[in-house]
């Protein structure tokens, strides 16, 4: 695809902000529309009224394509550039939503939720080391806060979408029209994208170095010229960066899984610890199957499950942008100990409302509900997402980052397939589980995560190395201080490789 300079500055960057946005758009509606759509008559109709187990498999195996996706992604960005990849991962999703949307067997059905998994898993790797490599360091903080609210606007979005097609059941239209709304947001992608340059990074990094220098001059002004010093300035700095890189070599998976003085094994298990902990903290087990909770849970109608669950989707997205106010000075443990147990504190509470069983008790439970998505956004989201990216040596980084997504979509894979047959055989037991998990993320947080608010990867390298695997002493955030410019440039060069963490949403 080639790229004319059409627009230039903020314009630029808006527009592959704006793609960017429509991604992660994507990815949250894709997690919550087979939620909106699987309790439907016209969808158990089509599909001889599936079982809890069947529920799981075509609910979960869009996770494990999405798995599979990822590690394509890392196998192939390089070859196939950031937009390059972006194309090929929403190709694949239009094919898997031609096939979801006209399925009339489960197989067929099960497979395009594969397929679709794998396109979003290219896309959700490629989309934000694409962003990360557009924009400068500054901006990061706040593009991070935008991605976690979008992808959280993407839940309610299919609820609510949904809730409207209901309105023609038992008309298979009911169900198929919200698969199907997915090809929106990919027809946007595919559209605007030949418009919007490729990532000057990945140019410097292939050779092309005058192409990304008229890249970086696009994308600082209007009026800036590829002979700015800032410019060249830009320039240089990445191509000092990619030197760099290409001096140091990849490691090889022998050396990530070797302790050695750099701690490469530790800062791999740590950095999985919170994609983990975002899992087995028990939202996706509430965020894929919200309306059939509410209906088997407390015996909601379809309809009213379908409102309270957009309603709460709406909600989590307007709460999601309150971290960028306080997680630099707070820092990554507070904000997560105090999130581990404010979700294992709702999760207790909602087990004794279902025990209890009175009106006055189901409707507690769906307020705790709400207070759990609201909490789980203000610090385990969040920090799930960073946290790898802030330890993980460059050497080592794209494979230890690698390790975490794997990590992440297999725990999203495991729990979403046994979510609809714990509901059924354990019913508020479930809950006592995710309790559990939350309230051990506060020990293990507190004792074993070096806080790395307004640290720099140096500071980390220096704390790993003085610091042996076991319990932590650097509790506290570093100092604040004021980056220079060039300080703010380097730190943009170390961050489109860590950024691959956030594919994992």
């Amino acid at each position: 695809m080639v790229w004319k300079k059409t627009v230039t500055g903020g314009a630029l960057r808006g527009s592959i902000a704006g793609i960017c946005g429509v991604g992660f758009l994507l990815f949250g509606y894709d997690q919550g529309v087979l939620g909106a759509v699987i309790g439907l008559p016209s969808f158990r109709d089509e599909f001889d009224n599936p079982d809890a187990i069947l529920e799981g498999i075509i609910a979960s195996f869009y996770d494990l394509g999405c798995f599979f996706g990822a590690l394509l992604a890392f196998v192939t960005a390089d070859r196939w550039g950031r937009k390059g990849s972006v194309a090929w991962g929403s190709w694949i999703m239009v094919v898997g939503t031609i096939l979801q949307t006209s399925a009339t067997e489960k197989i067929q059905m099960t497979i395009s939720r594969v397929l679709t998994g794998i396109g979003n898993g290219v896309n959700t790797v490629n989309i934000p080391i694409w962003q990360a490599e557009s924009f400068k360091s500054q901006n990061r903080g706040a593009m991070l806060v935008i991605q976690s609210a979008l992808i959280a606007l993407g839940h309610p979005l299919s609820t609510f979408m949904g809730l409207a097609s209901q309105q023609a059941d038992p008309s298979s239209f009911a169900w198929r029209w919200p698969i199907a709304f997915q090809g929106f947001f990919l027809i946007i992608i595919l559209v605007v994208l030949p418009f919007l340059p490729e990532s000057p990074r990945w140019l410097v990094q292939h050779d092309r170095v005058e192409e990304a220098t008229v890249v970086f001059a696009a994308l600082e002004s209007k009026h800036a010229t590829v002979n700015d010093p800032k410019i060249i300035r830009e320039r240089d700095l990445v191509m000092a960066s990619v030197q760099r890189e290409r001096e140091l070599g990849e490691a090889t998976w022998s050396e990530v899984f070797t302790e050695g003085p750099n701690r490469n094994i530790s800062r791999v298990l740590l950095g999985a610890g919170p994609y983990m902990f975002n899992q087995w903290s028990g939202i996706n087990s509430l965020a894929y199957f919200l309306p059939v909770t509410f209906e088997r849970n407390i015996g909601l109608s379809t309809q009213l499950s379908l409102i309270i669950s957009g309603v709460l989707g709406v909600q989590y997205f307007l709460v999601s942008w309150l971290p960028y106010f306080f997680i630099e000075r707070a820092g990554r443990r507070v904000v997560m100990m105090l999130s581990a147990a404010g979700c294992s504190f709702c999760m207790v509470i909602s087990v004794i409302m279902l025990e209890i069983d009175t009106l006055a008790a189901q409707w507690v439970f769906v307020a705790m509900c709400f207070l759990f998505f609201d909490i789980f956004s203000w610090g385990i989201l969040p920090v799930s997402w960073m946290y790898a990216s802030e330890i993980m040596p460059l050497r080592t980084r794209n494979k230890g980052v690698a390790l975490g997504v794997s990590s992440h979509w297999l725990s999203n894979f495991a729990i979403v397939f046994f979510t609809p047959d714990a509901l059924e055989n354990l019913g508020p037991r479930l809950y006592i589980i995710w309790a559990v998990f939350n309230a051990a993320f506060v020990p293990i947080t507190y004792f074993f995560y070096p806080e790395t608010a307004r640290r720099s990867l140096e500071d980390m390298d220096e704390i790993f190395l003085n610091e042996r695997f076991g319990v932590t002493k650097c509790r506290k955030p570093g100092p604040r201080k004021l980056d220079t410019d060039s300080d703010s440039e380097l730190e943009k060069e170390k961050m489109p490789s860590a950024m691959q963490q956030e594919a994992a949403y």
